[in-house]
């Protein structure tokens, strides 16, 4: 259990256009223009034998073949060397992580508004706990019955801190599960030969994180399914840490090191350390 399961960056490169979609536009293109100079060619041929026609000169730029068009048609070609047809399984599962590293970033706004909100407890416990005369004592005393109102904590702080905790570790965990197989080469080609097996495309399929059974599943659109474990039993993907080893880690973060958690009330918004 050695790779954490929070991890709230993505790191990822835009999405590819899709090369097979590049190739029919360019290749049309040329076509379109070849059956409007066929169209002109055969008019030609009949009204320049028989007399019957003339155009104003200037239709052969209308069929003629551009540089541009030309250039779009070759590179097309080259490019199709890159086509994914079963999709790309990685980019897959960093879209679906980015959608919940989104809803994690909100998430993390309606947290930290809660605690600051709350820090009123975090201002009593200190003035509590320094308080080492009956004189000092007398004087939380004192502080906490003239401002009860301002420093009482309302049920709906509470309900917006514990709802958006919740949120942000089941996405969290969501997004990082994702992120833990897409950059994982054999697990990623185990799901796109999933889908070639179905006949189906990773864009096509639906893709879970399951806790319980501690996997992330692609289901496609087929309804047949592959799933690789997180727990050490799929290509080497060992997520899971213990509660210990998590708040560790958090108490390094950014997050932690510039909240009001680690230097105190007065240090952070009195700036008296």
């Amino acid at each position: 259990m050695k790779k954490a399961i929070l991890i709230l960056l993505l790191s990822s490169a835009l999405a590819s256009s899709n090369e097979l979609d590049y190739l029919i536009e360019s290749t049309s293109s040329i076509v379109d223009q070849m059956n409007k100079g066929v169209q002109m060619v055969g008019a030609g041929l009949e009204y320049s034998h028989q007399g019957t026609g003339l155009s104003d000169g200037t239709m052969h730029l209308e069929a003629q073949i551009t540089s541009a068009q030309l250039s779009a048609y070759n590179s097309a070609l080259i490019n199709m060397s890159n086509y994914l047809p079963y999709g790309d399984t990685k980019q897959t599962l960093l879209d679906m992580a980015d959608e919940h590293l989104q809803i994690v970033d909100e998430s993390v706004d309606v947290f930290t508004s809660a605690v600051v909100q709350m820090q009123t407890a975090h201002q009593v416990v200190e003035m509590a706990e320094t308080a080492a005369t009956p004189n000092e004592e007398e004087q939380v005393k004192d502080f906490v019955t003239a401002n009860v109102e301002s420093l009482q904590i309302t049920q709906e702080t509470v309900d917006d801190y514990n709802s958006s905790l919740e949120s942000i570790e089941e996405n969290a965990n969501i997004a990082s599960s994702f992120i833990a197989v897409a950059n994982n080469t054999e697990a990623t080609e185990f799901l796109r030969q999933g889908a070639e097996d179905n006949s189906t495309t990773a864009e096509m399929s639906t893709v879970a994180y399951d806790a319980n059974q501690q996997w992330v599943k692609m289901t496609y659109s087929n309804g047949n399914a592959n799933a690789v474990f997180l727990n050490g039993q799929s290509f080497g993907l060992d997520l899971y840490l213990t509660g210990a080893e998590i708040l560790a880690a958090g108490s390094e973060s950014e997050y932690y090191q510039t909240s009001p958690m680690l230097n105190g009330y007065n240090c952070y918004f009195n700036q008296d350390c």
